[in-house]
């Protein structure tokens, strides 16, 4: 029997490594195309992710328009379809063994969606039941509940039933607002220990290893 029938999983270091191989040098990319001669360092691009947002990076520090926002997306769009991120070892086994004893594997993401596809394709041969991606309107990405509210909807299950996994402030907000569960990934997060601490007290559950998520999911390992 499932612990939670349902993972409502981010993408972007919770299930690939994809913020040092594909999000912070296109980020730098686009800041030499956007604002020539401007920079931020890994670890306080990785701050701005956490707490406000990526977007918020974009348009609170280097005043970035509606029109330059959209640009950027289709800019990091393009690296990322040439530049496929790492897996982290584990997610494949939790993945899989999720859906092979009939529970539902959800993505909530900023990421997009063809990029989500791609990466479970690749490393799980496999695809979610439900994507929420960048390219959904903006009420219905994290923070906002919608995603949460739809997969319930959807799949007729009650907020125990689901658990959301993620490394960011973001998916903490939407969970707690739809009144759902979440697990900080921390194997995603193990270069800022500022993040964890601060995610670490939000989460109802805090992970440092996907062996030991796997653990809390499934007991011992098949």
């Amino acid at each position: 029997m499932l612990r939670y029938p349902c993972l409502v999983l981010d993408h972007d270091d919770t299930v690939v490594a994809s913020e040092s191989s594909v999000n912070y040098p296109c980020f730098l990319l686009s800041l030499k195309r956007f604002r020539p001669g401007s920079y931020m360092n890994h670890e306080t691009f990785s701050k701005w992710c956490f707490d406000p947002g990526f977007t918020e990076l974009l348009q609170k520090i280097y005043h970035f328009s509606d029109e330059e926002l959209d640009e950027e997306f289709l800019l990091w769009k393009q690296y990322a379809s040439t530049h496929i991120p790492p897996a982290y070892p584990g997610m494949r086994e939790i993945i899989r063994r999720q859906q092979k004893m009939g529970g539902k594997i959800c993505v909530v993401s900023h990421s997009s969606r063809s990029s989500i596809l791609r990466d479970y394709q690749v490393h799980f041969d496999t695809e979610p039941d439900m994507i929420f991606s960048w390219e959904d309107p903006a009420p219905h990405r994290k923070p906002n509940a919608y995603p949460l509210k739809k997969i319930m909807e959807v799949y007729g299950f009650n907020p125990s039933e689901l658990l959301v996994v993620d490394d960011l402030k973001p998916g903490c907000d939407m969970a707690k607002k739809a009144g759902v569960q979440i697990a900080y990934a921390g194997w995603g997060r193990k270069n800022i220990p500022e993040i964890s601490r601060i995610m670490e007290t939000w989460c109802d559950y805090a992970f440092d290893t996907t062996e030991d998520f796997s653990q809390f999911l499934f007991g011992a390992p098949v």
